[in-house]
């Protein structure tokens, strides 16, 4: 089995830099014992969680900002988990999950670069309806509807974790699903509204997505 090739890079928030430890290139594979396979992951889809995505950066940097306190927050599919590392530098209550069965040990190892407090993490899938991750004030997510299935997985489960009082934020890269699953989530009670996120240096190329908000 070959050995996963690896980067390492630093992205600035203002004064704030956050290190990370992750996959080179979307070309990596390691899945000795099958786990991955077991679970539906093929071998093209498996390194996607280990690399920042557009819609990644522009989540961090918004919850950069965002208003934490007081807050029980859940990042869905967190893949690097680059916004779960912002917000744990501002010691906010966060909470990980991801599908992917190497997302753990790249969060647990990313953390300890940045000298932080150990993040909560779940593995569990959209489906998993005991997940034992209770409920939360705020929920975010990044380029999560990128299949059709996706939109009712991900609206039921955002529903078994909010709270009776809750925040959506997920950023989306524009791949067509998510007036769907808005509809979904105006059917579960919230409010919705979607802007495209102001243009920052971070950005090497415009973004094309979209900033999805949600609240009940």
């Amino acid at each position: 089995m070959p050995t996963l090739r690896l980067r390492y890079q630093t992205i600035e928030f203002g004064e704030l830099d956050i290190h990370l430890r992750m996959l080179r290139d979307n070309q990596q594979f390691s899945d000795p014992d099958g786990v991955a396979e077991r679970l539906g992951i093929s071998s093209a889809a498996w390194p996607l969680f280990g690399i920042v995505w557009a819609s990644s950066e522009v989540l961090a940097h918004l919850m950069f900002e965002f208003e934490i306190a007081g807050k029980r927050i859940l990042e869905v599919g967190c893949g690097i988990g680059l916004a779960s590392l912002v917000l744990n530098h501002r010691l906010a209550d966060i909470t990980a999950t991801d599908h992917h069965p190497a997302a753990a040990d790249f969060l647990r190892r990313n953390v300890a670069l940045n000298d932080g407090d150990d993040i909560p993490f779940v593995r569990t899938g959209w489906a998993d309806e005991d997940s034992s991750l209770g409920r939360f004030d705020l929920i975010i997510g990044s380029d999560l509807l990128y299949e059709r299935a996706h939109v009712a997985l991900l609206a039921a489960f955002i529903q078994r974790h909010a709270r009776s009082h809750c925040e959506v934020v997920l950023v989306d890269p524009g791949r067509g699903h998510h007036a769907q699953f808005s509809k979904r989530m105006i059917a579960l009670g919230y409010s919705h509204s979607q802007s495209r996120p102001s243009e920052h240096d971070y950005q090497g190329a415009p973004f094309k997505g979209q900033v999805l908000r949600y609240a009940r």
